[in-house]
């Protein structure tokens, strides 16, 4: 039998359903979704509790003319099946693919592109204000999640939008969760005026007395609703929204197509800035993920009658889990150590941290920027906040590590989880500007490990260290390094020579020593004798070891997984350019000046020329190409 699902080429082909081959569509929907995520994996528990509300928007608005803003990707891929990509559905987050957020490259329904959260409602303004301006008429809905109310940008946005007294809806998809559960007052509000025993019971006793009522008392009728939805406006979050400028809708059950599109048709009439507060379940449809939406947020390939991977996990661990069981254990020796992160608990490993030692860590929910504050608050007090962001996030909180930290001189650790190319998540995850966004700021030190067992190291280095510290790590896992011995404390600025040489000297930087090593190794089997130095530090550099090594070895490669521009090969340039130093023929591997698609870190650290291959490579091309130019010139000169 066909599915309705294979007949929808674009929203347009949804429109033409019933509301009863909507909910049929919907239940394919989720098949599909949970048939190529547990192949490929991806984002799946946030999708599947979005299905209705995505079918839904698009029944009622006329996409793309009408403009749909999601608040991220996670909750899209129904989105994507619907709107002309079913056939490249399995593509997904792959090389060439398609992506796993939001792309205005990729299609015309995506009209913002976003994996950073808490961008929709200030665009969504942007684009209203931009309607009004040239007298369209289209309409504008932005989806955002609860988790996201905890984002100062989405405060800015929805307070402007009240003022400005826009035609706005705003698409509130309550499931309690950021990727963890969510955190904070906004979000404890949303909750508890919900589920209240007063407020369960006034509703139901004011529901059953309206439905008694008379019909012919029409006008009775319609004033006891207008009485009902005060009082749900009172005591819900719609007394919240109310007070920004928004008229406030809901609750609205996410999972009932019927009532989903009576409300929007409503609320598409609707001339001002609008609220719709929707109720849905994370991981909806799935038994695994609704039991358990944080383990089933993103996914590797899973069976998924059991739920379980299809491929058993390393028993190397990863570059987070060493963090975490480091900074517990140096939590346990010095009483004075916090732990910090933003919505990231389980992907920073701040959550074990509070599991194994509470009350001694802080989740501030999507508000990087008040993260750094906060650690630089206690920081003033004497205690060690060590705040653990992925370095793509981080960047939101610039402003506060220079204005807040660093020009006061605090002792603030940044952890800077997903360092380097990320793989499947794509330009907007690649955290690979944290060297050049870091190293300008003065009183600021930059490390990066070579493998795990010195992250131990750095992470002790930064917690004994007295001023700004910034540490980055990789995503996935370590080298498999013996992790036997002490944890000790490396000398600030002090770089190690792995392995001295004539020809070349290799200096990498974090997770690109390892390849450079094995590069001189394949190196010396073709006759050239190749140095490696491990940098350490960004920041400060070790000019005295620089010295040393350039004295003896006329070529130098420099290799960071990072942007060129203003990365770590730049410091040493910068360097050579200080010292006077110019007979050293340089040259860098890094991340080009362009954004990084997609693809798995293999794939891409291939791609960006910094994996062993590349490395080898392009020392084989400097000094073999060098010596072909002498003997040719040799040559000349004797004729």
């Amino acid at each position: 039998m066909a599915r309705l699902l294979d007949g929808i080429n674009d929203p347009s082909d949804l429109r033409k359903l019933s509301l009863g081959e909507l909910s049929i569509l919907a239940k394919e929907v989720r098949e599909e979704v949970l048939s190529v995520v547990s192949e490929v994996g991806g984002h799946l528990a946030s999708t599947l509790g979005a299905v209705e509300l995505t079918l839904a928007l698009h029944y009622v608005f006329d996409t793309p003319k009408d403009r749909i803003i999601w608040d991220t990707g996670h909750q899209a891929y129904a989105h994507k099946l619907i709107c002309g990509r079913r056939d490249k559905f399995p593509t997904i987050r792959q090389l060439g693919g398609l992506s796993g957020f939001l792309s205005r490259e990729e299609s015309k329904y995506d009209v913002f592109g976003a994996g950073h959260a808490g961008t929709s409602v200030s665009a969504a303004l942007g684009m209203v204000v931009a309607k009004a301006l040239q007298g369209s008429e289209h309409k504008v809905v932005a989806v955002i999640s609860d988790g996201c109310l905890s984002a100062g940008l989405t405060l800015e946005g929805l307070n402007q939008t009240g003022h400005l007294d826009k035609d706005l809806i705003v698409i509130l998809n309550d499931n309690e969760h950021f990727i963890d559960r969510r955190v904070g007052a906004l979000s404890s509000f949303l909750s508890e005026q919900l589920t209240t025993g007063f407020a369960v019971k006034m509703q139901r006793g004011l529901r059953d007395f309206l439905r008694a009522l008379p019909r012919v008392g029409e006008g009775l009728y319609h004033l006891g609703r207008r009485v009902k939805e005060s009082f749900i406006g009172f005591v819900t979050p719609g007394l919240l929204f109310e007070g920004l400028g928004f008229q406030y809708v809901g609750p609205v059950d996410g999972h009932n197509l019927e009532k989903l599109v009576h409300t929007l048709r409503n609320v598409k009439n609707i001339e001002r800035p609008t609220l719709v507060h929707v109720l849905t379940r994370k991981g909806k449809g799935y038994e695994w993920a609704e039991k358990n939406p944080v383990a089933y947020h993103s996914v590797a390939p899973f069976h998924v009658l059991t739920g379980k991977p299809k491929k058993e996990q390393q028993g190397i661990p990863s570059f987070t889990d060493v963090f975490a069981s480091t900074l517990i254990r140096l939590a346990k020796e010095n009483p004075k150590v916090i732990g910090i992160t933003a919505a990231m608990g389980s992907g920073t490993g701040i959550d074990k941290l509070s599991r194994e030692i509470p009350g001694r860590s802080y989740d501030v929910g999507i508000a990087e920027q008040h993260a750094v504050t906060f650690a630089a608050g206690l920081a003033t007090e004497g205690w060690i906040p060590v705040v653990a962001i992925y370095s793509t996030f981080l960047q939101r909180g610039y402003d506060q590590i220079l204005h807040d930290v660093c020009i006061q001189n605090l002792h603030v650790v940044f952890a800077l989880d997903r360092g380097g190319l990320v793989g499947a998540d794509g330009p907007t995850h690649h955290g690979v500007f944290d060297f050049a966004y870091l190293r300008s700021i003065p009183n600021m030190v930059i490390m990066a490990p070579k493998d795990e067992k010195e992250l131990q190291h750095m992470l002790k280095t930064a917690i004994e260290h007295n001023g700004p510290i910034a540490f980055r790590y990789p995503r996935g896992a370590g080298w498999g390094v013996k992790m036997e011995g002490e944890i000790g404390r490396l000398e600030i600025g002090k770089a190690e020579l792995l392995r001295p040489g004539k020809d070349i000297v290799l200096v990498g930087i974090g997770n690109t020593v390892v390849p450079a090593f094995k590069a001189a190794h394949d190196l010396s089997q073709l006759g050239i004798d190749a140095a490696v130095v491990n940098a350490r530090f960004v920041k400060p550099l070790d000019r005295e070891l620089l010295r040393d090594v350039l004295a003896q070895v006329p070529r130098l490669i420099t290799v960071e997984d990072h942007v060129l521009e203003g990365g770590f090969g730049s410091a040493v340039l910068e360097f050579l350019a200080e010292e006077g130093i110019t007979e050293i023929r340089v040259k860098r591997l890094g991340v080009p000046d362009r954004f990084i698609p997609h693809g798995t870190q293999e794939e891409l650290r291939k791609m960006c020329g910094i994996d062993k291959d590349a490395i080898t490579q392009a020392a084989l091309q400097m000094v073999r190409g060098e010596k072909k130019r002498k003997k040719e010139g040799w040559e000349r000169g004797s004729a």
